[in-house]
This record gives C-alpha cells, sequence and structure tokens, in this order.
C-alpha cells in the first residue's frame, strides 16, 4: 500500500529567463546583505570611511589650518571607498555572469526535492541541504549555502515565472523546505 502524496509536496514551480548582469550582481548584493561575512565587509568599509571623515574634519578645523595633502588624502580615501562598496559587486556579479551567459536560456524547476537548472550545456540538482537559506529582493529569491560566508549561491529571477501566483507559490516552498534570512 502506498501512501497518499500530500498536493503541496507535488507543486513545483517552474522558471525560463535568459541570464542578465542585473541577475548575477543582484545575488552578489543580496548576499552581502544576507549573510555575517557579507555584512562584516560591509561594515568595515562604513568604519573606515568613518575614520576618513573623522580625519578630514580634524585636519579641517585644525587651529594651524588645513593642510592641503592631508585633505587630498582623506577626499581620496573616502573615494576609494565609496567606490569599493559600489563597484565590487558589481565586479563579483560580472564574474558569476560569465560563467552563466554563454547559455541562451535557463530553465528551472523547484519542488519539493530542491531546485534543479538547467540548460544547453548545464545540469545541476540542488537539494534543499545544498543551500538551505534564501533571502528575497524585489527582482530575485537568492539560495545561499549554509556556510557563514554564502559561497554557494543560486539565484531565481522573478521574471522568470510565468504563471501567476508562481512567485507565491515558490515563496510557499521555500519557506517549506529551507531557512528565509
Amino acid at each position: 500500500m502506498t501512501e497518499a502524496v500530500p498536493e503541496t509536496a507535488r507543486e513545483a514551480v517552474e522558471l525560463t529567463y535568459e541570464p542578465v548582469l542585473a541577475d548575477a550582481v543582484g545575488a552578489i548584493r543580496a548576499r552581502a546583505r544576507a549573510t555575517p561575512a557579507g555584512r562584516l565587509q560591509n561594515g568595515v568599509l562604513v568604519v573606515c570611511g568613518l575614520f576618513a571623515l573623522g580625519a578630514l574634519f580634524l585636519n579641517l578645523t585644525a587651529s594651524a589650518g588645513p593642510r592641503v595633502g592631508g585633505t587630498v588624502f582623506c577626499l581620496a580615501l573616502l573615494v576609494m571607498l565609496i567606490g569599493m562598496h559600489r563597484v565590487l559587486p558589481g565586479l563579483q556579479g560580472q564574474q558569476v555572469h560569465r560563467l552563466y551567459a554563454t547559455q541562451p536560456e535557463f530553465r528551472v524547476v523547484v519542488d519539493a526535492d530542491g531546485v534543479r537548472q538547467y540548460s544547453r550545456d548545464l545540469d545541476m540538482t540542488y537539494r534543499w541541504g545544498a543551500l538551505p537559506r534564501y533571502t528575497e529582493t524585489d527582482d530575485l529569491f537568492v539560495l545561499l549555502s549554509g556556510d557563514r560566508h554564502g559561497v554557494g549561491i543560486a539565484f531565481l529571477p522573478k521574471r522568470g515565472i510565468s504563471d501567476p501566483g508562481g512567485t507565491d507559490r515558490l515563496r510557499a516552498i521555500l519557506d517549506r523546505n529551507i531557512t528565509r534570512l
């Protein structure tokens, strides 16, 4: 005798999409907000920026007057830190995108067993244990490995869901099987 499988366990959500750079960059940014390592990286940049602002303030308000070299150094440091905060996710996203950009189209099936992602040359299956956490942005579901850095990453663009209600069904499948961050 076989047990009846609940309807919710059989449901699946399918996505079809072409890889775009914005998805990879968005996933890297979401990972930085969702993981301890990403928050630490962002925190270090903010603290360094605050030190640079403090040094600039002290330089500008010094009783002997501001020193041009100190002002230039502090401003250059601030520009570099802001640039790093803005540019690094883009550079990392480009690296991720290069892997997928050679594929014309991806199809993804998400169900109670996990995520199956395939295209012309790739066929990857992630069981829920491989990607036990996720975060959601306006455009993506970003699935992350269980390590503190979120080294393993998969992203599911919401634009790839064609059926109405698919986004809510996908969120429900994820909530049943993995932890939302």
